[in-house]
């Protein structure tokens, strides 16, 4: 799968009609042209066959090369009020937090994503200057210490800052729709973009989700969103997805999408899994906090990555470190047995 650790040999092979499951078999690689021979949309399937499969090209977030053919650690690093889980923490102390980006670095993270607006259920939008003065200092210094550094903004004019700031990557909620400038901005920095999927290109990313089959409808949301954003002039290459773990998803939507996880790899694009500290964590631990959800949250990022995913963000970096690392020497004494 995407020339990494992970390989597979069958395939389930699913009809959708009128956003429900009609048909559901599990098909032996060696069966499968048969089996495409078949369908309808044999081009359809077979593109999101050789998706599972194509390498993934390394991205080069400033001085640093990043390769998906192991996975890789995003750090999260909130400069807000009133994140979920994190909130104030580092808020008004750039240097404090700064610092806190390097140390998360030097545990193993390969970048470090940079907030200054929450976008947690229910959070209040922020004036788009208020988002510049919290980023910006923070940016600047992990830059100049080599840093790859991500922001994590809707707002075009917040892009400009964070990239005239330092910032190699833009990482948007709203997959470049929330702000009509930002499909430009990042055309012409010619960076590499997240596009994540939420219901609600709005203030509120959580409004209005409504799903027939929370996997396929997701997916062909991000197909979709894919296709137009090349068609405006962002390279395939530079553009990572993102399903959007509970951004107005309940219990059972997001938990569909981790159970079928591996089915995004058919973009053929490297995948970003951000479900730390989230709210499906509490809900299957007996409603824990925020705070009490490091062993879910390590959990849920092993899932991701045992399911393909490149990227896993994450609030606890040397703990989910210890988990990719573990998996991976599992992974490599697997491959050298044979």
């Amino acid at each position: 799968m995407g020339q990494g650790l992970l390989w597979f040999s069958a395939v389930e092979l699913t009809a959708m009609l009128d956003g429900k499951r009609v048909y559901r078999d599990l098909i032996a690689v060696e069966q499968l042209e048969d089996a495409f021979d078949a369908l309808p949309n044999a081009s359809q399937v077979r593109a999101m066959m050789e998706g599972f499969a194509r390498p993934r090209p390394p991205l080069t977030l400033g001085e640093r090369v990043i390769r998906f053919d192991v996975p890789h650690v995003m750090g999260i690093l909130n400069m807000t009020p009133d994140s979920f889980s994190d909130g104030g923490k580092h808020l008004g102390d750039p240097a404090a937090a700064a610092d806190a980006g390097f140390a998360m670095i030097e545990a193993g993270a390969a970048m470090i994503d940079v907030g200054g607006e929450s976008t947690r259920p229910g959070a209040e939008a922020v004036w788009e200057g208020d988002e510049i003065k919290r980023i910006v200092p923070v940016i600047e210094r992990l830059a100049k210490g080599g840093v790859p550094v991500s922001v994590d903004t809707r707002k075009a004019s917040v892009m400009e800052a964070a990239l005239a700031a330092g910032a190699h990557l833009v990482n948007d909620v709203s997959g470049l729709l929330h702000d009509p400038r930002s499909m430009d901005v990042v055309a012409k920095a010619g960076c590499p973009v997240v596009l994540m999927h939420a219901p609600s290109s709005g203030d509120n990313p959580h409004a209005g989700g409504s799903y027939g089959d929370a996997v396929t409808d997701v997916y062909d949301w991000l197909a979709e969103r894919v296709d137009a954003v090349v068609s405006a002039g962002i390279s395939r290459d530079h553009i990572i997805i993102d399903p959007g773990i509970g951004f107005g998803k309940a219990l059972q939507h997001s938990l569909a999408i981790c159970n079928g996880l591996a089915m995004f790899q058919g973009l053929g694009l490297p995948l970003v899994f951000g479900a730390s500290r989230k709210r499906v964590i509490g809900a299957l631990s007996h409603e824990a906090p925020a705070d009490a959800r490091l062993g879910g949250s390590v959990a849920m990022a092993h899932h991701a990555i045992q399911m393909g995913a490149q990227i896993v963000r994450v609030h606890d970096v040397p703990e989910t470190l210890q988990a990719v690392h573990v998996w991976r020497g599992l992974r490599d004494a697997a491959i050298m047995a044979g």
